[in-house]
């Protein structure tokens, strides 16, 4: 099994004592979280994309590429590349220089993107989003195969033999499909032979588990070898201690700022009380064994070899959240590593060029 440690780079008060951090401050905790993260011998570090408030994540390729020179073994991805909302043009020429940056270690999670605010910024209806995220997928993907593009699009101008600069490092980069709750993510991944990597982080286990399901069930229609399927999770949040009681006390600040933080923007809670948050969400609060344990009953519903953690420390002190990722690392990982496999492909880059497929957007 891989680990990612994943950020939105979230900018509120602290949830105990009401601090807010500078812009700054916070895009360097960020940056010492990735450097952190590579360090303790994480896989993978991920950037989200969101384009309204709370959230500082706008330019993930900038944040990456900040990192990418700050790393040298850490896997860099997006989460998630809102491909709803952006040129596919211009999404690729800042993920095909990042892709030369950060020596072939870029990885994309694509989705259509959440948030009323940000699809108005953009002009994008809920009735649209859907279409933009494949179309824009399409030519993204063809774009980074081939080296010449003809393609007639709706929601853009159309290409005639476009060449698009640089060209990649990795022939092709590797794309996840972040899917939470809809099955268009699920099939766009199915049709491609794509990962898939469920947010697993608002409601408990069987949404997900669903979703999950109907993924294989896709995957097989399509005729895609069984053998390559991926799948990766998410966590609603993680603190491991020695024991179940000191972890339920040192996160109680993370949940009720969380919980602040949803009323705050009109959610309606699913988890009301700690109790039933560490009971029933995907968040591992607890002593080693418990998180091994928690991640287990996960996997027998998923399948899952990728797991994501929350690399913030959100209402934790700085000292509390190195320890709980340390332990995290020398006591749960190696466990789980051993138990769950890999997924079924290298973890590094992709530098061969496969012939490109016609797609139903060449003429």
């Amino acid at each position: 099994m891989k680990f990612l440690a994943i950020t939105l780079i979230v900018h509120t008060p602290h949830p105990a004592t009401g601090v807010v951090q500078s812009t700054t401050e916070r895009f360097r905790e960020v940056l010492d979280n990735a450097v952190l993260a590579e360090e303790l011998g994480f896989d993978g570090f991920g950037v989200g994309e969101r384009h309204e408030w709370p959230f500082l994540s706008s330019a993930p390729p900038v944040v990456l590429s900040h990192i990418a020179a700050l790393t040298s073994r850490i896997r860099l991805f997006t989460a998630v590349t809102t491909l709803s909302l952006l040129d596919p043009v211009r999404a690729y020429e800042d993920y095909a220089t990042l892709d030369h940056l950060s020596g072939g270690r870029l990885e994309l999670i694509i989705g259509k993107g959440n948030g009323a605010a940000q699809r108005e910024l953009f002009r994008v209806t809920p009735e649209d989003q859907w279409a933009r995220n494949a179309e824009s997928y399409e030519v993204f993907r063809r774009i980074w195969r081939e080296d010449k593009v003809s393609a007639v699009t709706r929601f853009r101008p159309g290409l005639k033999d476009a060449e698009v600069w640089p060209r990649p490092l990795q022939r092709p980069v590797r794309v996840w499909h972040g899917s939470a709750t809809s099955k268009e993510s699920v099939e766009l991944a199915a049709r491609y032979g794509d990962p898939l990597f469920s947010a697993n982080v608002t409601h408990p286990i069987e949404p997900y588990a669903e979703l999950i399901r109907h993924y294989r069930e896709r995957w097989r229609h399509y005729g895609h070898d069984p053998a390559r399927i991926t799948v990766g999770a998410g966590t609603a949040g993680v603190y491991v201690a020695r024991t179940s009681q000191e972890a339920v006390a040192a996160y109680r600040p993370v949940f009720e700022g969380n919980l602040a933080l949803q009323k705050s923007l009109g959610l309606e809670p699913v988890f009301t009380t700690l109790d039933d948050f560490v009971e029933r969400s995907s968040a591992l609060v607890g002593s080693p064994q418990q998180v091994i344990d928690k991640v287990h009953r996960y996997h027998e519903q998923f399948g899952h070899t990728v797991l994501h953690l929350h690399a913030d420390a959100g209402g934790l002190t700085r000292t509390r959240h190195h320890d709980s990722l340390t332990l995290f690392q020398s006591e749960v990982a190696p466990v789980l590593r051993r138990d769950i496999p890999d997924p079924p492909f290298p973890w590094g880059p992709v530098l061969h060029a496969p012939a490109p497929a016609a797609t139903p957007l060449a003429r």
